[in-house]
């Protein structure tokens, strides 16, 4: 598939994801293994996006929402950037899920900046009410909203995917073999953290053994 039209495709599924069209689905959408499906499916190569985004996943088992909506990280933006680039490039999975970490992170600061300037969208709608306009009511709670996420969302996930494989393969190049194989070594291991805040969260000391059982099913 066309570089320009593939990047386009995965920054607008990240801007729909994220749309929060009833919370099921959206909810879905969200999850690296179904991110993992529609890569595989757009470049052809299932089994190895499926790979990755089932890793990625339990990486983020856990990961649930604080009071706000607030989350520590952001699974989705991980996952349409980093299966991407690693599918494109060949890349052992664990190196994969290692490195989409850090794009997750980024995602957390994306999405208070998206907060902080959907206020004005509040302050709009406001003053509408005094005049009782609904439909610009209704555009200041779903169409500027809509439109804002399109700006912030799009051009990172489009920007990543466009000119991110030639970037991470030139880095890779340059990574010793031993800094490498850490990082492949820590993706190793970062399922296990998502089983263990997992069971922090549920609490019940009886399922211990079927998640244990799970993560080395998965990763062996």
């Amino acid at each position: 598939m066309d570089t320009l039209l593939f990047a386009s495709l995965m920054g607008l599924y990240y801007w729909f994801a994220r749309l929060r069209l009833g919370y099921t689905f959206s909810a879905m959408l969200l999850q690296p293994v179904v991110v993992a499906v529609f890569v595989g499916l757009l470049l052809g190569n299932m089994p190895a996006a499926m790979i990755i985004g089932a890793g990625m996943q339990l990486v983020y088992l856990g990961v649930t929402s604080t009071p706000g909506g607030n989350v520590p990280s952001d699974p989705a933006l991980a996952a349409c950037i980093a299966i991407p680039i690693a599918v494109k490039a060949n890349m052992d999975p664990n190196l994969a899920i290692a490195l989409a970490i850090p794009f997750g992170v980024i995602g957390v600061f994306l999405d208070q900046s998206r907060r902080t300037l959907n206020a004005a969208w509040v302050h709009m709608a406001d003053k509408h009410a005094e005049t009782a306009n609904m439909s610009a009511i209704m555009r200041c709670a779903f169409l500027y909203p809509a439109l804002l996420g399109l700006v912030l969302r799009f051009p990172v996930v489009f920007a990543a995917n466009y000119f991110g494989q030639n970037v991470v393969e030139s880095f890779l190049k340059l990574m010793p073999h031993w800094l490498t194989h850490s990082f492949e070594i820590m993706g190793g291991i970062l399922p296990a953290l998502g089983f263990a805040i997992t069971i922090m969260v549920i609490g019940k000391k009886s399922l211990l053994p079927w998640f244990i059982g799970g993560f080395f099913a998965v990763l062996y």
